[in-house]
């Protein structure tokens, strides 16, 4: 009798054992399923971005890719998400911004590949022309380093201000040599610069600002840089960015490929009324 009580008691263990193990490789295998779609959040900063970012989904998904979209308001915020992990990738700033970024937080943010060279235009429900500009008006730049930089830039290209000889690549207010318009420049964060329209005699605004607030560059803008692209220069080309320590990661080069195409041209002059240039060309 004790013997037939203590071989139940074995076999009902082993029962329990066995469950407990099938139901563990169950899990396993539910995991290991998981962990075929990889997911990565991409952070843009424009209402324009998703058309394109969802044409590469489509294609990188067949790999088992999985792109979700995180929308940023401003420039200030998408390298911090990057930085700290929030994110795995974004796409929205170009290469000027990124090294300043890195030089002030320091921090290892890279490109993995080139998107577009987005015009920076200048402005106005005042003027038709910039050379209307006159001495006492008042012109809204960004205010941080590489897009106020560009839009100082800008100012000289058009001959309303005079930059220094040895200003360097984003010159601030403090390199201008001199004033050829005596004008007030007023520094906003790049995303204020299209309100202030109202205010101002002109403003320099970011594309992708202006597209949101329902300008079109080449109809609107009374001058854009990219009028000029040999001027722009390459530090001007907007880029993909990943932490460096992902620069080498196959998807990430699989979503660089899919982003690289014909089809991202044509949604993105559609979005962007023809202003973007494709920099990977």
């Amino acid at each position: 009798m004790k013997k037939s009580k203590l071989f139940t008691g074995i076999i009902a263990a082993a029962t329990i054992l066995t469950l407990i193990a099938c139901g563990n490789k169950e899990k396993a295998t539910s995991n290991k399923e998981g962990e075929k779609e990889r997911i990565y959040t991409i952070g843009v900063v424009s209402d324009t971005a998703k058309l394109t970012w969802d044409e590469v989904a489509k294609v990188v998904e067949k790999d088992g890719i999985k792109i979700k979209l995180k929308q940023f308001s401003d420039y200030n915020t998408p390298n911090d998400a990057l930085a700290d992990g929030s994110i795995d990738l974004n796409a929205f700033q170009h290469i000027a911004f990124m090294e300043n970024y890195n030089k002030e937080k320091k921090q290892d943010l890279v490109s993995i590949g080139y998107t577009f060279v987005s015009p920076l235009g200048l402005y106005s429900n005042k003027i038709k022309d910039y050379k209307d500009i006159k001495n006492g008006d008042k012109i809204a730049i960004p205010n941080d380093v590489t897009n106020g930089g560009r839009a100082l830039q800008l100012l000289d290209a058009i001959q309303v201000i005079k930059l220094k000889d040895d200003a360097p690549k984003s010159p601030s207010i403090k390199d201008i040599d001199k004033y050829i318009k005596d004008v007030k420049i007023e520094e906003l964060d790049a995303s204020q610069t299209a309100a202030t329209l109202p205010d101002v005699t002109a403003a320099v605004i970011n594309t992708n600002y202006a597209v949101d607030s329902g300008l079109k560059p080449k109809k609107d803008a009374i001058y854009l840089d990219t009028d000029n692209l040999s001027k722009v220069g390459d530090i001007y080309k907007n880029i993909i960015a990943v932490k460096a320590e992902n620069k080498d990661n196959p998807d990430f080069a699989k979503i660089v490929k899919a982003y690289q195409t014909d089809k991202t041209i044509e949604i993105s002059d559609k979005e962007s009324y023809g202003n973007d240039i494709p920099a990977w060309k």
